[in-house]
């Protein structure tokens, strides 16, 4: 079978199969066309997969253009980290970065064009007066009473709306089609508006802007896209795209195609309500970990291979669903299971001290770095006499369910020796402080001389020669599956979406350890550095991690309670 057979199919791939094959098209242009008005999140990873891929497979091109119509919300600093992000998910574009302001020009000569063609008028209505003039879903539109002015009197107006000889919202270039059609997109929309505002790219060249939808279909046909990929809410808006297209002087003739957004479980994706979010400092900016965007997901450990994975396996369809959050952890959980090398670290410490340990100068354990694959090595650990370890790994009586350090009984520390606690001092609370404990010497690498085998194993590290870190336990954002559905998302925010841990010690390896590589912490789950240190961070000196995911789904259990 060859490799075109073996690709997953969907219906974009069977309308560009169908193309190629008819001869209507010789090869595939697409596009990615983020506005720069926020961060990019998993939503926009569906679309970028999806177009750049596309292009891959058919030995096609994909542009990045930049859809920059709002100079009033959009920002340099999202324009780079858009870039920033489609690289990082390991895509280049066709060319140059494109942007729609570098067609303002021939914009607004087809803006010219639809006037003189009697398709385009200045209306002077204000916002109230146009909405209400605009009908609603079971009434009609009225026609504006500027509709009808001369062409000659409407090139006049739009002129002066160039020149900047009218004030911002007094008038409007308007597109002139059906104030009686049943799509509320065709009823004389609105193509170009005033601003005076600086442009990120043009700077204060232009105090006219065109919208969105004039601005869109006509930059996909100015750059020859063939096939023209957007979600389902813009399903109503090609008839608009289509009109703009068939009324203008231009020989591309572009088709837009609609697929279903993504929906993921415990998250909202409106760029209006996450950046509510960063406004209101109810996350630390757009690339808290807790955020969907997609540099909060690389600064939480996840890779770009999970990012793409999951995008495969959700699919492309025309059908609305929203996505469990276990499909995205299981992919990540997946991509780190196989390739994160394991280290060893304690967030609630006790001291264990071995009393017949000779000596306080301790030893040097090689330890894999990954108990199924060679290829990653072995790591230095240091061992003594004074090590630390999970609070919760030690109980003076359990039952037979118990794994772990038990008074009389023994348990393997892992990649080291075997020991049986003897005894513990408590702190005035009650609360265990040390546990003491015995080592069989003969025990590294192998079950003790007696025949028996130890049922638990736990972490460690040495007390001496441990890092202390700090340790972020991020969690979902929202307590329900379907935040958007709530009447306020304020008020479903999961307060125990981040914890922070400040007594956490961990192995001295991981002095090394780079930002946004996940380590997996033996029987903790999936850590990686936090790749955004701020000064008082720096200053105390302290690694800090953050948790990419669990070991398991415990959501999932709690969902079917």
């Amino acid at each position: 079978m060859s490799e075109a057979e073996n690709r997953p199919t969907n219906f974009i791939r069977q309308i560009i199969d169908a193309d190629l094959a008819s001869g209507k098209h010789n090869s595939v242009q697409t596009r990615f066309p983020p506005e720069p008005n926020g961060y990019l999140h998993i939503g926009h990873a569906k679309s970028i997969c999806l177009n750049f891929v596309l292009a891959q497979d058919y030995n096609g091109l994909c542009n990045l253009r930049f859809d920059d119509t709002n100079p009033e919300k959009e920002d340099i600093d999202y324009v780079n980290s858009i870039q920033a992000d489609v690289k990082w998910l390991g895509f280049d574009w066709s060319g140059d970065i494109r942007y729609s302001s570098d067609y303002f020009e021939k914009l607004h000569g087809f803006a010219v064009e639809l006037i003189e063609k009697g398709l385009a008028y200045v209306c002077f209505l204000n916002g109230e007066e146009t909405r209400e003039y605009r009908g609603t879903l079971k009434q009609p539109g009225k026609n504006s009473p500027y509709r009808d002015t001369s062409v000659e009197e409407n090139l006049n107006h739009f002129t002066k709306m160039k020149n900047g000889e009218y004030k911002e919202g007094e008038c409007s270039l308007r597109a002139k089609i059906d104030m009686s059609s049943s799509f509320m997109c065709m009823r004389d929309p609105i193509i170009y508006r005033i601003k005076f505002v600086d442009h990120h790219q043009t700077g204060d060249k232009w105090c006219i802007y065109p919208m969105y939808d004039f601005t869109h279909c006509l930059s996909d046909a100015i750059e020859g896209i063939t096939h023209s990929l957007c979600t389902l809410e813009f399903q109503d808006n090609r008839r608009l795209y289509d009109w703009v297209i068939n009324n203008v002087s231009i020989e591309s003739e572009p088709h837009q195609y609609e697929f279903s957004r993504l929906n993921l479980e415990y998250t909202i994706l409106s760029k209006r309500n996450l950046l509510t979010l960063v406004e209101d400092n109810l996350v630390n900016g757009w690339d808290d970990p807790r955020m969907p965007t997609i540099s909060a997901f690389r600064r939480r450990g996840y890779t770009p291979g999970s990012i793409r994975e999951f995008t495969k396996r959700i699919g492309v369809t025309k059908m609305d669903n929203i996505v469990e959050m276990g499909v995205l952890e299981a992919c990540i959980r997946e991509d780190l299971n196989d390739n994160a090398p394991r280290a060893m670290a304690v967030l609630d410490p006790i001291k264990l001290v071995i009393e017949n340990y000779p000596g306080s100068d301790g030893e040097q354990l090689t330890v894999k770095n990954h108990p199924s694959d060679e290829s990653q090595g072995t790591r230095i650990v240091p061992f003594s006499r004074e090590l630390y370890i999970e609070a919760e790994d030690f109980r003076e009586e359990a039952n037979k369910k118990y794994k772990r350090l038990v008074i009389g009984k023994a348990v393997r520390l892992r990649g080291a020796y075997v020991v049986t606690a003897t005894r513990c001092d408590k702190d005035a609370d009650g609360n265990v402080t040390t546990v003491y404990c015995n080592y069989d010497a003969e025990t590294l690498g192998k079950n003790p001389t007696d025949g028996t085998k130890p049922k638990g194993v736990i972490h460690w590290v040495s007390a001496n020669e441990s890092l202390d870190a700090e340790i972020r336990l991020y969690d979902r954002l929202f307590t329900v599956a379907n935040p958007a559905a709530e009447s306020d998302f304020h008020s479903v925010i999961n307060p125990d979406s981040l914890v922070v841990i400040n007594n956490a010690k961990v192995e001295p390896s991981l002095a090394t350890a780079k930002p946004e590589f996940a380590y997996q912490f033996e029987r903790q789950g999936y850590f990686c550095l936090d790749n955004r240190i701020d000064s008082t961070e720096a200053k105390n000196g302290k690694l800090v991690f953050n948790r990419t995911v669990g070991l398991r789904d415990t959501w999932a259990k709690i969902s079917a309670k």
